[in-house]
C-alpha cells in the first residue's frame, strides 16, 4: 500500500477561500476509492475553522520548531472525516488571525508550517511514501524534505494550481528562516528573492499541475510568470491532471441550498430564478436569458474585456448578473452598470456559497472570459447545474468545455480563442442566437446534461503517478543492494 500525504494551507470543509480548498477536500476521499492508496491531509490550525469541527479534533502531541532564533511550540490535532485522516498544527502567533493570508509575515508562517510539517512526520503512527504538497504556501515543505530528509525513501510531488502566486521573500531572511547551509539558497533563489514556489519547482521528485493545456502553457513567458525558465527544465517531470469536482457536494438534485432541487428540467431552472430575483430585487423577464458571472472581480478573470463590450451587448434583450468582490475598478464598474441599466443588470457585491449556488441553478450562460485559468471550478459547477459556459480557450477551460457545432450538434458550450474584446462579444451575440433556435439549444442542453465532472479519471492518474514513484524508489533500493 502506498502512504501518501497531502500538506496544504486550505481544505474543505475546515477552511477555503478558493479552488485549492476544493481539491484537497475532495481529491483524498477519491484516491481512497482505491484499496492500494492510504491519504491524510495536513493543514494549519486556523482560528477560521468552524468551532463544530474544532471541538471534535484530538490532540495529538506538542513539539518545538526552530525558526530562525524563534523557538515556537506546534501543537498537532487530528480528526476524521469522510474515512479520511486529517493533521492540525496549531500555534497561537501564526495563526490564530482573522482570515488566513494576505498578512505582512504570510512567508514566515508558512516558513514555519512547513518545518513544522517535517517535524510532525516521525512523530506519526503514518510513515508516508509521498509527501504531496499543494501551492507555494507548502512549497518549502517539499524543500525541507529533500534537504532535511526526516524519512527514509520519502518522494515528494508538488502541484501548481496557481503560478502566479509564489512566496516571494527577501533573501536577507535566509538565515533568519531557515536552519539549513547556505549552499541551499541557489535552489531557493529566483531574480533576486527567495521564492517558495521555485523552491518547490527544484526540489520535487514530480510536478504537476491542475490541467493539460496549462502544463502546456505554464513553459511559456505569457503564463509563465518569470518562472518558465525552470518549468521548461524540469518538463519531464510535469504531468497536468485535470481538476474533477466533488459531484456529490455539487449536485442540483440534492443541493439543500436550492429552494427547488431539479436533476435537468429547465422549468425548476426558472422557478429557481424567479425566487431568486424576487429575493435580490431584480426584475423578472421570463424571456430574457440570464448571463452570469460568479468570480473573484480581478483582471485574471477576464474583466477588463467585460468591460469594453457589455454596455453594447446589453442592447440585446438579456440580463445580466455578478457576484463577487475583488478590486475596486471593477466594483465600480459594475455598480456603474447597475445603475445605467436596472432592469437588466444586478451587481451583488458580496460571496456566499449559498448564493452563488442559487445563482447557478438560476442561470442560463456563465460568462468566464480568463485571461488565464490554471483549471477553472466555476464551468465545471456550472455544467453541473446544467447552465452553458462561455469561456476563452485557455488553461483547464480549454480541456473542459467543447464549443458548440451547429453542424455535428456536438459541444458544451461556447468558446473564443484570442484574449480579445471583440471575438467575446462576437460569441456572447451567437450564444444568444443559438439561445432563440430551440432546436440548436435543446440539443445544446442534451450535451450539457450527459457531462461528467468527477475525480475518477484524475484520481486514476495520481494513482499511477505514485505508484511510478513508489517503484523508482523500490527499484533504487534493490539495485543499491546488489
Amino acid at each position: 500500500m502506498e502512504r501518501i500525504l497531502f500538506v496544504a494551507s486550505e481544505g474543505v470543509p475546515f477552511v477555503k477561500t478558493g479552488g485549492l480548498a476544493d481539491v484537497i477536500g475532495s481529491l483524498p476521499q477519491a484516491l481512497q476509492t482505491y484499496e492500494e492508496l492510504e491519504v491524510r491531509v495536513m493543514l494549519p490550525f486556523y482560528d477560521e475553522i468552524g468551532e463544530e469541527w474544532q471541538e471534535k479534533m484530538e490532540y495529538l502531541t506538542s513539539y518545538d520548531v526552530q525558526v530562525g532564533w524563534r523557538k515556537q511550540q506546534a501543537t498537532l490535532y487530528t480528526l476524521t472525516h469522510e474515512n479520511c485522516v486529517y493533521y492540525f498544527i496549531a500555534n497561537d502567533y501564526y495563526f490564530s488571525r482573522k482570515g488566513i493570508y494576505g498578512y505582512y509575515d504570510d512567508g514566515e508562517r508558512f516558513v514555519f508550517f512547513s518545518h513544522a510539517v517535517l517535524a510532525a512526520l516521525p512523530q506519526l503512527d503514518f510513515k508516508p511514501d509521498v509527501l504531496h504538497a499543494h501551492d507555494w504556501q507548502a512549497g518549502l515543505a517539499v524543500l525541507l524534505a529533500k534537504v532535511m530528509q526526516p524519512l527514509p525513501d520519502l518522494k515528494t510531488v508538488f502541484t501548481i494550481h496557481n503560478l502566479k502566486y509564489q512566496g516571494l521573500m527577501p533573501t536577507d531572511v535566509y538565515e533568519d528562516f531557515f536552519q539549513i547551509d547556505r549552499e541551499h539558497l541557489a535552489g531557493m533563489e529566483w531574480d533576486g528573492m527567495i521564492n517558495s514556489l521555485k523552491a518547490a519547482l527544484f526540489h520535487a521528485d514530480k510536478i504537476t499541475t491542475v490541467s493539460p493545456t496549462y502544463a502546456e502553457e505554464i513553459k511559456q513567458p505569457y503564463y509563465g510568470d518569470g518562472l518558465d525558465t525552470i518549468i521548461r527544465e524540469r518538463k519531464a517531470d510535469l504531468q497536468g491532471i485535470l481538476n474533477g469536482i466533488d459531484t456529490k457536494e455539487y449536485n442540483p438534485l440534492t443541493d439543500l441550498h436550492l429552494p427547488i432541487n431539479y436533476r435537468t428540467a429547465r422549468s425548476k431552472k426558472f422557478e429557481n430564478r424567479e425566487l431568486l430575483q424576487g429575493e435580490i430585487g431584480f426584475s423578472h423577464h421570463p424571456e430574457r436569458p440570464l448571463y452570469v458571472m460568479v468570480t473573484r472581480l480581478v483582471e485574471q478573470k477576464g474583466l477588463h474585456l467585460v468591460q469594453r463590450i457589455m454596455e453594447e451587448f446589453l442592447q440585446e434583450e438579456i440580463q445580466f448578473l455578478i457576484l463577487g468582490t475583488g478590486e475596486a475598478e471593477f466594483e465600480d464598474y459594475f455598480t456603474y452598470l447597475e445603475g445605467m441599466y436596472p432592469d437588466k443588470v444586478k451587481t451583488l457585491l458580496t460571496f456566499s456559497e449559498q448564493l452563488a449556488r442559487r445563482i447557478y441553478a438560476s442561470a442560463d450562460f456563465l460568462l468566464m472570459p480568463s485571461k488565464f485559468e490554471p483549471c477553472g471550478l466555476s464551468q465545471l459547477i456550472a455544467l453541473q447545474y446544467r447552465t452553458v459556459p462561455i469561456v476563452r480557450e485557455t488553461g483547464g477551460l480549454k480541456d473542459t468545455v467543447t464549443a458548440f457545432n451547429e453542424e455535428t450538434g456536438e459541444g458544451n458550450g461556447f468558446s473564443f480563442t484570442n484574449y480579445n474584446a471583440h471575438e467575446l462579444l462576437h460569441v456572447l451575440n451567437y450564444s444568444l442566437e443559438i439561445y432563440h433556435d430551440a432546436e440548436k439549444w435543446k440539443q445544446l442542453i442534451k450535451n450539457v446534461n450527459k457531462g461528467a465532472y468527477t475525480w475518477k479519471e484524475s484520481a486514476k492518474q495520481y494513482k499511477r503517478l505514485y505508484e511510478e514513484l513508489v517503484a523508482s524508489t523500490n527499484e533504487y533500493d534493490e539495485q543499491g543492494a546488489i
